[in-house]
């Protein structure tokens, strides 16, 4: 059976964030955004009382489907049905909570391997049905969501039965893969044989392998091991007119490359269902290391010095002051000693150093390899901090930063029950522009918050880092304003931030995909020229739009 996230919300039923033990925590929340921790959650409505139509399908369409994967396997009872319907953006959690359901799909089918998927895209589209693939549910662009008034039949189609390592060939250090695949389930069969993918998105413990390749993924370990473009060599689609192909070979000179039409394709080419990839040995030595730099601007030097050095560490992120300052909140009550270590090292970064407390950055660098090999990144790498002002805080913040990495969802959730209204934006840029699109988007986030008349808070990191330039996340957070739609509030911050980038020399999307949410940018960011070519492929593939219509391009 497929286990899926909570249909409300982030995660697992049944775990939550706490922040009992987080003393410092509460305060600040209460001081930056208003927000009270301690305030009651608000209840979750039940399946059973939200207002649910029946599905729309016909019976010959449920047998052509029945007979494709089994009849056990074509799903239509509410809760598979609202599972379905979104992404786990905070715009589809708003929605979601308040009943507010949108196109649900009709029919949620789960194919077990590609002939089954061929078979029941054969006869969705025989039946002018709409076909919307689906990994994890994780996505946050609207890369999942119907068209609100789509009339035709809605097929949601479920990937998670297909999750097995196929081939492994050890000597090219290639693996195939099944879509659908999640991460832990992806590393724990590779990792039994002594292999790792290195891939590790935020998204990483219910996030799919075919959803990592439709929406062009990054993952916090991509300074070593790239990111799903990078990381995918081959991949098998089945489109409308029949199954594409490739052949995972190092290079090619065989015209455009088909495989880099369907990084990022978000199911507008088809349905992903297995994919080559680059795999590694598990390395003999993992660690990460934490810095704390005196700004902002020292710790982007001393990072660029790293990315276009010879040191390539597999991690390198850098928390703004504003999310350096939140970090420091979200530590758990410790020991006296561990207090003690703490106001040592600030007296001695405030005293000692002149450093201003108010503008301390934290990074964390991650190195990967033999022991040999990790001590001479370390030499690198600390060459460049200690040149920019970083002071090394050793391995205890970075084993608590590695063990939490995949929790932050949580935290917003965690708010949103509290009404407060967090998510992410994420760009990316050259070196030369970064200061001035993180300045931008700073100032556009502050103005987005005085025009709704609320106390925001805006933090950043650089969470992945090239030779050319890096990639910044940004996260916003307010308390919403009471008698105001709450999703009108969030649209007024987050069409500021993605405005920004643009503006600035950024991309609209580094790792998150283009969807719904930022499709009306896509001209600005490729050029009207760009927008065109992608219509016209998608148009000549798919020209009854059946494959997930409206992604992307925005198209109605």
């Amino acid at each position: 059976m497929v286990q899926h996230m909570k249909w409300w919300g982030w995660g697992e039923e049944g775990i939550a964030f706490d922040h009992t033990d987080k003393p410092a925590l509460g305060p600040f929340v209460h001081e930056r955004i208003g927000l009270d921790l301690d305030a009651p959650p608000a209840g979750v409505p039940l399946v059973a009382d939200l207002p649910i139509p029946p599905p729309m399908a016909t019976p010959e369409l449920r047998a052509a489907l029945g007979r494709a994967v089994g009849a056990e396997h074509v799903h239509d009872d509410a809760l598979d049905r609202v599972t379905h319907t979104y992404g786990k953006s905070l715009r589809d959690l708003v929605r979601i909570r308040r009943g507010e359901l949108g196109r649900l799909p009709d029919l949620v089918v789960y194919p077990g391997d590609e002939s089954q998927v061929d078979d029941v895209v054969r006869s969705a589209l025989a039946a002018d049905a709409v076909i919307i693939p689906f990994g994890g549910g994780t996505n946050i662009s609207g890369s999942l969501e119907a068209p609100r008034h789509e009339t035709r039949t809605v097929v949601s189609v479920d990937l998670g039965r297909m999750d097995r390592l196929l081939e492994l060939d050890e000597e090219a250090g290639l693996a195939r893969v099944e879509a659908g695949a999640l991460g832990p389930r992806i590393e724990a069969q590779l990792g039994e044989r002594g292999w790792t993918l290195g891939h590790f998105p935020d998204s990483f413990t219910h996030s799919s392998l075919g959803g990592w390749i439709a929406t062009r993924s990054s993952g916090m370990q991509s300074d070593r091991y790239g990111d799903i473009a990078d990381i995918t060599r081959a991949v098998r689609v089945v489109t409308p007119t029949g199954t594409l192909a490739t052949r995972p070979v190092p290079a090619t000179s065989t015209g455009p490359s088909v495989r880099e039409m369907v990084l990022g394709s978000e199911g507008r080419l088809g349905v992903i269902t297995e994919a080559t990839v680059v795999v590694h040995r598990l390395p003999a030595e993992r660690r990460i290391l934490a810095y704390m730099f005196p700004d902002w601007d020292a710790g982007l030097a001393a990072l660029r010095e790293v990315a276009v050095g010879d040191a390539a560490p597999s991690v390198t992120r850098l928390s703004d002051a504003n999310e350096t300052a939140f970090s420091m909140a979200t530590r758990r009550a410790g020991s006296f000693f561990s207090a003690l270590a703490s106001w040592l090292l600030r007296a001695y970064l405030r005293r000692i150093k002149g450093y201003d407390p108010d503008r301390l950055c934290l990074a964390f660098v991650g190195y990967e390899g033999s022991a040999p090999h990790v001590r001479a990144q370390r030499r690198l790498v600390e060459r460049s901090t200690k040149a920019h002002g970083g002071v090394g805080l050793g391995a205890g913040p970075g084993t608590l930063y590695d063990q939490k990495k995949f929790d932050t969802p949580y935290i917003r959730d965690f708010l949103l029950d509290r009404g407060g209204l967090a998510d992410v934006s994420e760009t990316a840029a050259p070196w030369s522009r970064l200061r001035g699109v993180y300045d931008g988007v700073v100032e556009a986030a502050e103005k987005a918050f005085a025009t709704i008349g609320v106390r925001g808070w805006v933090m950043c990191h650089l969470s992945h880092s090239y030779r050319t330039g890096a990639c910044l996340c940004v996260t916003f957070a307010f308390r919403r304003a009471g008698g105001h739609d709450p999703v009108h509030q969030y649209d007024v911050v987050k069409t500021a931030i993605q405005q920004a980038f643009i503006d600035h020399g950024g991309t609209l999307s580094h790792h998150h995909a283009v969807g719904r949410e930022q499709a009306r940018w896509l001209a600005d960011d490729i050029s009207p020229t760009g927008l065109t070519l992608l219509r016209t492929l998608f148009d000549g593939l798919d020209p009854g739009h059946n494959l997930n219509p409206g992604q992307i391009t925005g198209d109605p």
